[in-house]
């Protein structure tokens, strides 16, 4: 099993959504986040423009099998790309087991 973070722009949250859908992935926990990165994005408020190194973003956390991580990073990158400086990250890690509370199930077979 894979555990695949990935952090977005926000205003890309709903094409990616759907394209997980898409895919398959129907079930993922996310986050609003803030942090820093080599982005600058500005606000304007009575006319001035004001810049801060704060950025807003969707925090994307999906455990899927190994055989659907490949489709699952595909769909992000093609859903939440812009081309221009900030559209994200994603980070794959290994996960060692799951388990289902409800039942006690573990494994695979809890993600469906």
């Amino acid at each position: 099993m894979k555990k695949i973070e990935a952090i977005i722009r926000k205003s890309k949250y709903r094409e990616v959504k759907e394209a997980l859908h898409e895919v398959g992935v129907n079930f993922f926990s996310y986050w609003d986040v803030t942090g820093l990165g080599n982005e600058k994005e500005g606000h304007v408020y009575r006319g001035v423009s004001y810049s801060t190194s704060d950025i807003q973003r969707r925090y994307l956390s999906i455990v899927v099998n190994d055989d659907f991580e490949e489709v699952t990073i595909n769909a992000i990158l093609k859903s939440g790309a812009t081309g221009e400086v900030g559209d994200g990250k994603i980070f794959v890690s290994d996960i060692n087991e799951a388990y289902r509370i409800r039942t006690g199930e573990k494994g695979g077979q809890t993600l469906n």
